[in-house]
């Protein structure tokens, strides 16, 4: 068996999703193979413009903005829709039920399977959701609709109301996007959605995983997608190549086999809280110290991560104020006047990114 370093990891990684290239389109952007999560104010289109995309000059319509792995926003071609519905529905019952958590319970009770479920939450917003709706509207005309185990009781503001996951895990099902920048979100028919039974190979969500951030076990791939280990385990590739990291076995796809051999390139980037390089369900692996991975991965108010040549190095903010941007960054170890410059360089590239002026860069460390 292969021994594959934690840097050869890093570096693969950091390639594979093109961290390191100064320009690219829409088509060779792999990452929206997998959908790039649209959370906080630098999200999906930060994502994009640190992999060499030029966001200022996307066609109108070009990207779209759906509810999928882990119910949560990612941004994806327009044009893969009808795969990405297919490549992100859940693999099985179990899955579904694993997938919307507590709205499970009382569905089984009611003897309604978790996939019939699915089906009938789209149905019924299929049918509201004609022209574009706020979900708060959306979700009151589908309490009005839908029968008892659908709904639960929300304490704090005193109503009933559907389940959170089952609402947005049967979007997509339903033809519904999200309308890009909308708070609370607007959902909207997608356009000539054909639905598929079968995804292309690039958008199936393990093979996806294996390519941006492998190797990989079954068990981190279900953590990502949040399934059951046994159901990714069925749907564990052929073409893959057993590895030893840190001393665990784990897989690569078998075309990746000889990419491996390289450390990771001299690049510096601001990733944002959710960008797919912090994704990774191997988090000691990136970031190996319990405290560092406490101040990156916080439950509320995560920051965004300091990438220098593959290791995460400290953790980052921004605040807007006026026309102006001040980022500040917290270093977890001491570091070059090289980096600092180079962190400064990112930090105009935000401020360019958000259309204002940076008004100063505070590095601590």
């Amino acid at each position: 068996m292969r021994t594959v370093t934690r840097g050869q990891v890093l570096g693969f990684r950091l390639r594979a999703q093109q961290l390191d290239r100064a320009a690219g389109t829409l088509a060779d952007t792999a990452v929206l193979d997998i959908g790039v999560q649209d959370t906080g104010a630098d999200g999906a289109l930060w994502a994009l413009a640190i992999r060499g995309v030029d966001v200022r000059s996307l066609p109108d319509g070009a990207l779209a903005t759906v509810w999928t792995i882990r119910g949560a926003p990612h941004l994806y071609r327009r044009s893969d829709l009808s795969s990405v519905a297919a490549a992100t529905a859940p693999f099985s019952d179990a899955d579904a039920g694993k997938r919307i958590y507590d709205a499970a319970k009382p569905l089984k009770a009611a003897g309604i399977s978790n996939l019939q479920a699915l089906e009938a939450v789209a149905g019924a917003m299929r049918e509201i959701v004609t022209a574009p709706m706020v979900k708060g509207e959306m979700s009151r005309r589908l309490t009005e609709r839908l029968d008892r185990p659908y709904l639960r009781d929300c304490t704090p503001c005193g109503a009933t109301h559907v389940y959170e996951m089952p609402f947005r895990l049967a979007a997509l099902r339903a033809g519904l996007e999200l309308q890009p920048g909308t708070s609370p979100p607007v959902l909207e028919p997608v356009p000539d959605l054909v639905p598929r039974k079968a995804p292309e190979q690039r958008h199936d969500v393990v093979r996806a995983y294996l390519r941006l951030l492998g190797p990989a076990t079954p068990k981190l791939v279900a953590g990502y997608l949040d399934a059951p280990v046994k159901d990714v385990q069925a749907r564990w590739p052929a073409d893959v190549v057993e590895v030893d990291v840190e001393g665990e076995r784990r897989w690569l796809l078998a075309d990746d086999a000889d990419r491996h051999a390289v450390e990771p390139p001299p690049v510096t980037r601001l990733l944002g809280p959710f960008d797919l390089y912090l994704q990774a369900r191997d988090r000691p692996l990136l970031v190996a110290d319990p405290g560092s991975a406490k101040d990156l991965w916080r439950t509320l108010g995560r920051p965004g991560g300091v990438l220098v040549d593959g290791e995460i190095v400290g953790t980052w903010r921004a605040r807007r104020s006026g026309a102006s941007v001040a980022v500040t960054v917290s270093l977890w170890r001491p570091s070059s006047a090289e980096t600092r410059g180079a962190i400064t360089e990112q930090a105009e590239r935000l401020a360019a990114f958000r259309g204002a002026q940076l008004s100063g860069v505070d590095i601590a460390g």
